[in-house]
């Protein structure tokens, strides 16, 4: 068993054994245990550099911050597809916690729907559908090609989503 301290040496290894395509995760806003995004950045290009084929972002609630980081990552020639991830927020209760674990933010627009709808279920689970719809055409409409919707095992969110967005992906 190896112990490995950064995912650039797991990438590595998996690489040394054949022709994987390997995926990595990014963080947008910086990952929470990085001192800075500078150094963030260091470790994104180091795991890209060694083997990286693709790489999923983390989730965000406001596009500009996946824009601007999409930006960065061309800066410091990190040119592997990017696939943006998007999570629908359907409990109210449950999203502060997953933004304080991820470092995530969430934008005065999206906490005034967590904070008018937040105690109703149901509420909720349309506001924050609806507004996964609005970010995704926005991702669309602006040229990003690779889209991961986190659904956390709802089906039904996911069809929501997909029922949404018809038309515009041609389903």
């Amino acid at each position: 068993f190896v112990d490995f301290h950064y995912a650039s040496e797991l990438v590595s290894e998996i690489k040394a054994y054949g022709d994987f395509c390997v995926g990595g995760a990014c963080y947008p806003e910086g990952h929470v245990e990085a001192p800075n995004q500078r150094e963030d950045m260091r470790h994104l290009k180091e795991k890209v550099d060694a083997g990286c084929d693709f790489l999923t972002t983390q989730m965000f609630f406001d596009n500009s911050v996946l824009y601007s980081f999409l930006y960065r990552i061309l800066a410091k020639d990190i040119q592997v597809p990017v696939i943006a991830g998007v999570m629908p927020v359907t409990n109210g209760r449950q999203i502060q916690r997953i933004c304080q674990l991820s470092g995530t933010s969430l934008p005065s627009r999206f906490r005034s729907i967590v904070d008018r709808f937040g105690d109703n279920p149901a509420a909720m689970k349309q506001a924050g559908i609806a507004y996964a719809t609005e970010q995704i055409i926005d991702l669309i409409a602006n040229g990003v090609r690779g889209i991961h919707v986190y659904t956390m095992n709802k089906p039904d969110v996911a069809a929501s989503i997909r029922a949404n967005l018809s038309a515009i992906v041609g389903q």
